[in-house]
């Protein structure tokens, strides 16, 4: 190895190529012999041993049932449960629609009062079934409310006063208040009625009881009540007439109207001046003219005579001897009549007139005051035949009640 030296080479400039590393000689491998493809061969599993099966013979009462369809039923619970509720909601809307029907129809069809209802400017509908549900003419607010919206009229209820029955329908109450005429009526008081019955004429024309009862106490100026002492009631001032109204008056006005009217005739005739001249202010006239009125047949052509034998009693202070005056005074404070009640109001027992009227006097019977028949009659009754026979004597007068009053004369 000493022998050769190694001659040291003239080096290079050095170029691209030669800055890159050597790279190493591709390693060259043998070639393998290239085997043909072999077709592929079926799997051949090993032999199974093999078991011979034997017919087993199956129960004659085992039978195969097929898996329940779940789905299936679920969906016939569905369809029944649909089915059900369908039958449920077709029931509930028939009960429903007979209710609604029951109550369109009147709260009392034999009830024929009438009853006064002033609808205010702005109610509603709900509000005007409310009312009239509570004043009794309906019979149900909320079918008064479907009616009106079914039939489209619930914007077209008119305000103003009505004279309402419980005898009406619904229908027919919704036509009255969709027409929106203001009623007008008539209002009657009879000659010889009393406080008592033409505060019945009031609340059977409709007017509550607690209107009435203020009305008959509230107070009024009129000429009509001179003389009149301040706690005596409307007794006698109430001229029998039949009046017109429009169903808005209140039984206030009603009454003062009464009282112009009567005070009118009052005028007319000159009564004033006429019971002065027998002696008796117009209190007192309208006192006497009112015991003539329930005295006198119901012509009234026997009250001029009848007027005649009290002037004739009370120039001889006699009493009055009326009947009419303690029966008027025992059905007033609920006593039983009896000829010898005391109260000043028994003419039997106490000379002069009664401390007011006992009901409402007739034309003839405050004529017959202002202007009485001549005669010098003391006693006079009313026969069974409902003529008056009048005696000069108290003979005669026996005679009369013997002939004429078998009947009548033994009422007290």
């Amino acid at each position: 190895m000493d022998d050769f030296k190694r001659i040291p080479r003239e080096p290079r400039p050095a170029t691209a190529a030669s800055t890159q590393p050597p790279q190493p000689a591709p390693v060259q491998r043998p070639a393998q012999p290239v085997v043909p493809p072999q077709p592929l061969q079926p799997r051949v599993n090993a032999p199974q041993p093999q078991t011979q099966l034997q017919d087993v013979p199956l129960p004659e009462d085992i039978s195969v049932t097929p898996p329940p369809q779940k789905k299936s039923r679920k969906k016939r619970r569905v369809l029944a449960a649909l089915v059900a509720l369908l039958v449920l909601a077709v029931a509930a809307l028939g009960g429903a629609w007979l209710w609604y029907q029951a109550q369109l129809g009147a709260v009392e069809s034999t009830d024929q009062t009438k009853k006064v209802v002033v609808i205010e400017s702005g109610s509603t509908p709900t509000m005007i079934a409310d009312q009239l549900e509570s004043e009794g003419l309906i019979r149900s607010a909320l079918a008064f409310f479907w009616y009106t919206r079914l039939e489209g009229v619930q914007n077209t209820l008119q305000a103003g006063s009505y004279r309402l029955s419980p005898s009406e329908t619904t229908p027919a109450i919704v036509d009255h208040l969709v027409g929106g005429k203001v009623d007008t009526f008539q209002i009657t008081f009879l000659p010889g009625a009393t406080v008592t019955q033409n505060k019945k004429v009031f609340t059977n024309a409709g007017y509550s009881q607690s209107e009435v009862d203020a009305a008959f106490t509230a107070s009024y100026a009129s000429p009509l009540f001179e003389g009149k002492p301040a706690s005596a009631d409307l007794e006698g001032y109430i001229y029998g007439e039949t009046y017109s109204f429009g169903s808005d008056t209140t039984v206030k006005a009603i009454l003062e109207h009464t009282f112009e009217h009567f005070n009118s005739i009052v005028e007319k005739e000159g009564f004033v001046a006429s019971y002065r001249a027998q002696g008796l202010s117009l209190y007192q006239g309208i006192t006497l003219a009112s015991i003539i009125q329930r005295e006198a047949s119901p012509s009234g052509t026997d009250a001029p005579q009848i007027a005649q034998v009290f002037y004739t009693r009370i120039a001889q202070g006699m009493p009055l001897g009326s009947d009419v005056t303690y029966q008027y005074i025992a059905d007033k404070t609920g006593v039983k009549r009896d000829t010898n009640l005391d109260s000043p109001y028994n003419t039997r027992r106490y000379p002069g007139l009664p401390p007011g009227p006992i009901a409402a006097p007739g034309l003839n019977a405050l004529k017959a005051v202002a202007a009485p028949a001549a005669g010098n009659y003391i006693y006079f009754l009313s026969g069974d035949d409902d003529i008056t026979y009048f005696g000069r004597t108290l003979e005669e007068h026996e005679s009369n009640i013997r002939n004429h009053c078998a009947v009548k004369c033994q009422i007290i």
